[in-house]
């Protein structure tokens, strides 16, 4: 590096805000670290020097707007299976490129937000791979061993964010690509839900799994992106005494790893110290599951993606070898073949699914192994399919999922975690893992930036407690006013799981229902979780009469908060209204 410039958002909005750097200052920079690391073979494509000079004075020229632009003069990278307009979009095959006259719709938001972008990345071809090698472009050098490879397919993202080159990278996720690299690179990658973040103007590579991923130095940074690429989640945070799943010793493997196994019960010992209960779960319905990706007729969907253009292109296309074969296997599944699959990953679903029940998160390696680039000469698919071993299954399933830096090998290679939750908690992840950097201290990719001081990092999930409230507690009613006194916060509206019944208890104003946790005949009933400052949950429990109480809701993803509950006695010869299916359903066929 030719400075210490912290590329991190945070340090370099404060920078700005100040004053005491502008983003012509930063493009320089930039351009000066891309310049001192030579052909690292992280870039396929980059925006002219000039060009980049000039976006940055048309900022400079806008300081007076930093209020507005939340990614005010960050530098990013781009996967290049992702349009970017007037860059070449090429998946890593020359054959294929073409130039978009308009960028994909999460790089516009990120840009009109304020970002620069700086290039375009290498990968896997056709984003097909979790190793980075499959590149006619060439392999990203590893920051910590060249040696070994860098992760893919997001090869190219992934190294240019732990290099600090750039300040964040997006890739894209279908099978772990999205994690993979963040593992062996020692950064944050955040795969979104499927859905969440738009794949308008991205390469497919499995259609109904794609996803674009965020790849950052710390979850601060890639909370900040989330923001702005999507509309923001609310952010439910876990609850202090959290229940985790972990691998049995059956399924837990590192494929004779040892280091990594032993960092795997050093994180899983942490997370309990920091007051998690482990849960050991049955892993064979995600192992199964992560299987059919590659062994099954979901291949076909990437021969519908590209199939015809690889058998089509000429010679010197630049076709990798075994992307071809991957590719073109796909023609050996038939429409049966389709739906029978189907069939099996809905019973592999439900069976995950019950796995996770209860649990606010699985935490597993995010790879089992690293391997040489020497080994993949010697077993380019084995090696490849070994690191999908933990990551395959998570799209198939609709999930959300965090890949964290969790410690070193004796040899200074990275090992990572990865925190799988429902869908939709992209935010309690991040929240959750910023406390995880903060507790063990790593450093930040390959790079001197430092994480934001806990005072001004928005993400470091403040001390609050959720509560599910079902009545007049809830938004617009006449006792949410309690709440919001309190410094509450709605942070999502969903559904108890089907074990609850419902009653209009007498008295009043205002009138207050009860739900009662049931045994049998139980039903889903709309309600609300909102969040109390710690510290004022006390306060709030005084004003609760009796017979209400606050005790465990169980939510219809299987998680637990803290909620109102009615003493069974109470609602003797009250008013059953569970058909309903909630409180308000209840006050307006009333009115």
């Amino acid at each position: 590096m030719t400075s210490d410039l912290d590329l991190g958002l945070l340090a370099l909005g404060a920078r700005y805000a100040d004053g005491s750097l502008t983003c012509r200052q930063t493009v320089e920079e930039v351009l000066a670290r891309i310049a001192a690391a030579g052909d690292d073979r992280v870039w396929i494509s980059r925006v002219p020097d000039d060009a980049l000079l000039e976006a940055a004075a048309a900022l400079d020229a806008r300081r007076g707007e930093i209020g507005s632009l939340p990614l005010y003069g960050v530098p990013f990278a781009v996967k290049d299976n992702i349009d970017v307009a007037g860059l070449p979009t090429t998946a890593a095959c020359p054959g294929f490129s073409y130039v978009p006259d308009r960028s994909a719709e999460v790089v516009q938001r990120l840009v009109d937000a304020g970002a620069i972008v700086v290039g375009k990345t290498n990968l896997d071809q056709f984003a097909t791979g979790l190793v980075g090698v499959r590149s006619p472009y060439g392999v990203p050098r590893n920051p910590f061993d060249p040696a070994f490879v860098p992760g893919g397919s997001s090869s190219g993202s992934g190294v240019a964010v732990a290099a600090g080159l750039v300040s964040f990278a997006l890739g894209t996720d279908t099978a772990g690509s999205g994690r993979i690299p963040a593992c062996f690179n020692n950064i944050v990658g955040l795969k979104p839900t499927p859905g969440l973040l738009s794949t308008e103007g991205v390469v497919p590579a499995c259609r109904s799994l794609d996803c674009v991923s965020v790849f950052a130095l710390s979850c601060a940074d890639a909370d900040r992106v989330l923001d702005v690429a999507a509309a923001t989640q609310p952010t439910e945070p876990f609850a202090h005494a959290f229940r985790f799943g972990v691998l049995d010793a059956r399924d837990a493997e590192f494929f004779g790893d040892e280091a990594y196994a032993a960092l795997y019960g050093q994180a899983i010992d942490r997370l309990t110290a920091q007051g998690g209960t482990p849960i050991e779960i049955d892993y064979s319905p995600f192992r199964d599951a992560a299987g059919l990706l590659y062994g099954g007729p979901w291949v076909a969907e990437r021969t519908a993606a590209v199939g015809a253009f690889i058998e089509g292109a000429a010679q010197d296309a630049g076709i990798w070898p075994v992307t071809r074969d991957i590719v073109m296997a796909g023609r050996e599944y038939s429409a049966v073949d389709a739906f029978e699959g189907q069939y099996e990953l809905a019973a592999l679903k439900a069976a995950a699914l019950a796995q996770m029940a209860g649990l606010d998160f699985l935490v597993v390696p995010t790879a089992p192994t690293i391997y040489r680039l020497a080994d993949l000469e010697r077993e380019p698919v084995l090696f490849n399919t070994h690191l999908g071993h933990y990551t395959n299954f998570v799209n198939f399933f609709g999930l959300s999922a965090l890949a964290l830096p969790a410690g070193f090998r004796p040899d200074g290679m990275p090992f990572g975690i990865t925190l799988i939750a429902a869908a939709n908690r992209e935010r309690a992840l991040l929240a959750f893992g910023a406390g995880w950097q903060r507790s063990i201290a790593l450093p930040l990719g390959r790079t001197r930036s430092r994480l934001p001081a806990p005072e001004f990092d928005p993400v470091v999930a403040e001390d609050r407690v959720p509560i599910a409230v079902v009545g007049a507690h809830m938004s617009g009613l006449p006792l949410n006013g309690q709440l919001a006194d309190l410094g509450g916060r709605l942070e999502r509206t969903c559904r108890s799981a089907a074990l609850y019944r419902l009653y209009a208890l007498p008295g009043g104003p205002p009138r207050r229902p009860g739900m009662v946790r049931v045994a049998a005949d139980g039903a889903a009933l709309e309600l609300e979780v909102w969040s109390l400052p710690a510290a004022r949950v006390g306060a709030f429990l005084r004003r609760v009469p009796a017979p209400l109480c606050l005790g465990t809701v169980t939510l219809d993803d299987g998680s637990g908060v803290t909620g109102f509950l009615c003493e069974a006695h109470a609602v003797a010869g009250a008013e059953d209204i569970t058909r309903l299916g909630g409180w308000r359903a209840f006050l307006k066929n009333t009115a």
